[in-house]
């Protein structure tokens, strides 16, 4: 039976499954908003020592907590922590994605979190949180929340975007990911855009996001009140 659930239309959105019998989802632990009274929770280490640390490096708690309901129909909800977006994608047997860190939300028991290291040079160097993401694995129905609105782009074999590292989302396995240098004297020293831009080659579909948290901490810190003694 396919997992019901709603994901609101707002600014801050959230999305509420209906657990039947049988139902489990999971989800970082504290990761919760709330649940009916008859929703079960069992917090764990979801696959030992290895797979706690891999989590934590991917942005997520070490310990995950399962939701079911026996017997009756019982709801939980899972809410944004940003102003933003909740994509919600159904993966199929060994299908993945590849998100950004801390971008997973929820999913059923029979999808797998774990993390991806970019295996590119530049990357690594590079890239900062860019180097380490997550890789989600099928099958079964996965949320994801994202910064501001969300922009999806099919890119055809050897097309490539170049875009800010913090405003990619999620994308295909099959797209190739690295960081570069931006190119120019004049670029690095006044384009204001940074020394490095993430490039997405095709082929493979993927989701940006209009807002990440990183450029709006950048613009809030300046007007924060300087700490007196």
């Amino acid at each position: 039976m396919a997992l019901v659930y709603e994901i609101s239309k707002s600014v801050l959105p959230v999305v509420t499954i209906t657990l039947n019998e049988g139902d489990v989802v999971y989800s970082e632990s504290g990761g919760m908003s709330w649940m009916s009274g008859n929703v079960e929770m069992k917090t764990h280490s979801g696959g030992g020592l290895g797979k706690m640390l891999k989590r934590k490096l991917s942005g997520e708690s070490l310990f995950i907590t399962d939701y079911s309901v026996k017997g009756n129909t019982g709801t939980v909800a899972f809410a944004s922590e940003f102003p933003g977006r909740i994509v919600d994608l159904q993966l199929g047997v060994g299908e993945s994605i590849i998100v950004q860190k801390d971008g997973f939300m929820c999913a059923e028991k029979s999808v797998d979190l774990d993390m991806h290291v970019s295996k590119k040079l530049g990357t690594g160097f590079f890239g900062g949180e860019g180097f380490i993401m997550q890789r989600i694995t099928g099958p079964g129905v996965v949320f994801l929340e994202f910064d501001g609105d969300i922009v999806e782009k099919d890119l055809e074999k050897g097309e490539e975007l170049r875009v800010d590292a913090g405003h990619v989302a999620m994308f295909q396995p099959s797209v190739k990911y690295d960081v570069r240098m931006v190119k120019g004297v004049s670029n690095v020293l006044f384009g204001g855009e940074g020394l490095f831009l993430a490039t997405l080659r095709g082929p493979g579909k993927i989701w940006l996001q209009t807002m990440p948290m990183s450029k709006l901490a950048g613009k809030v810190i300046p007007f924060l009140p300087l700490k007196r003694d």
